[in-house]
């Protein structure tokens, strides 16, 4: 008999903790991130995403190419010169896909393709962008949301589909980092691309 009593107080005591556990979830996931929350969240989600593979040029160290903090996020150099493509390539039965020793500018049969300056200079970043440029840029594939197609290799179409609190809080990462002038080249078309050359 008081074994049984036990097991009820100690099962009534587990399932009025698991409510109050499902209670707060509840009420966290309600409650909207403060800006600073906003930030760190979008700071996980930028750094365990890899953006800075390609958004952010490159030092070279003993482990090969690492990103370089000073200038963070801001998109290929303005006066990094574009190498000739190889002749033969892109090749649709064999290598398709290019990219400089930066990871920031890419070739394939879309032409050639530079990542963003992400940080929030007006003139050459997103400073002037809204939450709702970026969240649509990443849902709708277009610049601004509205402009010219985002090209590979930029996965807008999986970024797209993170929740509009991810979203908007990688926004409001991007937008505390120091601004960085950075002019990024437009994209080139194929027919355009730097000239093959014999390998």
């Amino acid at each position: 008999m008081r074994l049984t009593k036990v097991k009820t107080v100690l099962s009534l005591s587990l399932l009025t903790a698991a409510l109050i556990v499902a209670n707060c979830a509840q009420n966290s996931a309600d409650k909207p991130l403060t800006k600073e929350e906003m930030i760190k969240r979008g700071s996980y989600l930028v750094n365990s995403g890899s953006c800075n593979d390609c958004h952010s040029p490159k030092k070279y160290g003993p482990k090969g190419p690492e990103p370089d903090q000073s200038i963070l996020l801001s998109g290929h150099r303005a006066n990094l010169p574009v190498a000739a493509i190889p002749a033969g390539l892109p090749d649709p039965n064999g290598w398709v896909v290019m990219g400089n020793a930066d990871f920031t500018a890419w070739a394939g049969p879309w032409g050639v393709s530079f990542a963003a300056n992400l940080t929030p200079d007006p003139n050459t970043g997103i400073g002037k962008w809204t939450e709702d440029d970026f969240v649509n840029a990443m849902r709708n594939g277009k610049h601004m949301g509205t402009g010219r197609e985002i090209l590979p290799p930029m996965p807008w179409q999986m970024i797209g589909q993170m929740t509009d609190e991810d979203l908007k809080s990688m926004f409001a990462y991007f937008m505390s980092l120091p601004a960085v002038p950075n002019l990024v080249p437009g994209p080139i078309p194929p027919q355009a691309a730097p000239p093959a050359t014999a390998e």
